[in-house]
């Protein structure tokens, strides 16, 4: 009996994907489709595009590091929602791929991470927001402003450390890090 071929999937496309990204690889679709054996038009179908896949890809390492970052940190209120930040962003500020990817292209880089355009940048936000509306209806939190521009803020102000170097010129730290908890904490009403 001939040896049996298994379909290959958009999952398949997903993952293998993400296993390049990872590694500090560039992704061309037109290799992906070469490297999965099918045709470029079926892996437009599938992905959509470039920008849509990366998107996801970011997506998928991001969405589990905020799930284990409010599973992880205790407390309520706004020490819980500065304890969420601090872990979601020193993480960012240490994760390998992620400052490969910001140097290998950084317009390109920034373009995904933080334009108001970019859909990693909006799930962002509305997970933020989700993580402060969460806080204020079990009566942790009475934020001094609006959550829908708390929550943009507070991940801009996230942003502006994690990809430092890009956009200020100079490498990320933890002390500025430790400076943007603090700013959020005055954000959320909360005494320094």
């Amino acid at each position: 009996m001939p040896p049996q071929h298994t379909k290959t999937t958009p999952l398949d496309a997903f993952r293998r994907a993400r296993k390049m990204w990872l590694k500090g690889e560039k992704i061309s679709l037109a290799a992906l489709a070469d490297d999965l054996n099918i045709g470029r038009a079926t892996l437009f179908r599938w992905v959509g595009n470039r920008d849509l896949l990366i998107a996801e890809i970011l997506w998928s390492l991001y969405e589990p590091l905020y799930k284990e970052a409010r599973a992880n940190t205790p407390g309520e209120g706004i020490d819980y929602i500065v304890g969420v930040y601090r872990y979601i962003n020193t993480t960012a500020l240490h994760f390998k791929p992620l400052r490969k990817f910001l140097h290998q292209d950084p317009e390109y880089a920034l373009k995904m991470l933080t334009s108001s355009h970019s859909t990693l940048h909006t799930r962002t936000v509305e997970l933020n927001t989700r993580l402060l509306k969460d806080e204020v209806r079990a009566g942790h939190l009475s934020p001094p402003m609006n959550i829908q521009s708390l929550s943009y803020f507070m991940i801009r102000i996230a942003e502006s450390c994690v990809y430092s170097d890009l956009i200020g010129g100079h490498e990320p730290r933890e002390d500025e890090l430790e400076d943007a908890c603090t700013a959020v904490r005055i954000l959320l009403g909360g005494k320094v």
